[in-house]
This record gives C-alpha cells, structure tokens and sequence, in this order.
C-alpha cells in the first residue's frame, strides 16, 4: 500500500494525447493536453493499458517534484470513473517475458522534455509521439537536444508497441537545417 493518501493531494484534469513508454516497452507515463507528463510506475502499465485510452478525459493526483513541470501519479480515475491507485508492485513468481529491442532511428521537433519520477530530466518527446530516453547523467549534458522546439536526429536501442515508440538512447544530433 502507498503511504501517500490521495485524496489530500491536488487534482490535475486533462485528456490524454500521448502513452509513454519505458525501454521495456511498459507504459510508464502519459502525456495530458500535449504538455504535461505524468508519469506513471511500470507495474501499473497492464491497468492503464486496459482501462486508459489515447484521448480519454482522465484525473491525476499525484506528486510534482521541484523542478520540473511533471506530475508522479499516486491515483488516476477514468473516464469511467475507475480508480487506478499506486498500490505499489506485486512481485509476480515468473516475471513476464522482456520485449526485443531493435536498433532505431528518429527524427523531428521536440514536443516536450520528459522527466524521472524525482524530477530528473531523462528524454524527450517527439511530435511524432517516439520518446526519447537517457540515464539522467546524459540527459544533463544534453539540455538543449531535449527542449520543445528543438529539431533533432536520434539512434539506439527501441521497441514500439499500439501505444507508442521509445528509444534508449545512443547517439543524438541537432538538425540545424530542420530550424526555420
């Protein structure tokens, strides 16, 4: 059980334009109204995958850490008005199968910066709805790539599923001639 009771945090309300995935190819957040994250534990991910569609109105309570403009989800309800509360994970006996990864490549404009569930900047997010993702140390060193607004090229490791694409990460550039 999570120590935090949600109903004493606030509500963010929005609908939902964007799945975002974890290297494992799990739905570890989502995107509200294009410009806000919430990020959301992997261990929920079969939940939301059932009960949460692209373009649901939905609420959040959850946590936003200093910094940056995301929230960490304790609850979210459904169109329905089902709860999905962070109960925190079971430990299944045999874990599920790991998805294959294959190599990737991407490009475009910088919707959003993505964050860690701390509020640690770890990626982007593309307008083509591809998340961009990288341990904290890189992503620190890379400010500028993961911006909105800036254009730029990605390669590494990725998977895509019916909820979106993510790539971890090897290699980026800033497309200079992509910028008007």
């Amino acid at each position: 059980m999570h120590w935090i009771d949600p109903a004493h945090l606030p509500e963010v309300r929005g609908r939902v334009t964007h799945f975002l995935l974890n290297p494992h190819g799990d739905i570890d957040g989502l995107v509200l109204d294009g410009r806000r994250q919430v990020h959301t534990p992997p261990h929920l991910s079969r939940t939301i995958s059932r009960h949460i569609a692209q373009g649901d109105r939905i609420r959040v309570r959850g946590v936003k850490p200093r910094g940056a403009d995301m929230i960490a989800a304790i609850q979210l309800v459904t169109r329905e008005d089902r709860v999905i509360l962070d109960e925190g994970p079971d430990h299944p006996a045999h874990p599920a199968e790991p998805r294959k990864r294959k190599p990737m490549e991407t490009s475009g404009e910088v919707l959003l910066a993505l964050y860690g569930p701390r509020g640690e900047l770890r990626g982007a997010l593309l307008e083509t709805g591809t998340s961009l993702r990288m341990p904290p140390h890189a992503a620190a060193e890379l400010t500028a790539y993961l911006q909105p607004g800036a254009h730029v090229q990605a390669w590494g490791d990725g998977i895509k599923t019916r909820h979106g694409a993510t790539i971890d990460v090897s290699d980026i550039a800033e497309l200079i001639d992509a910028q008007g």
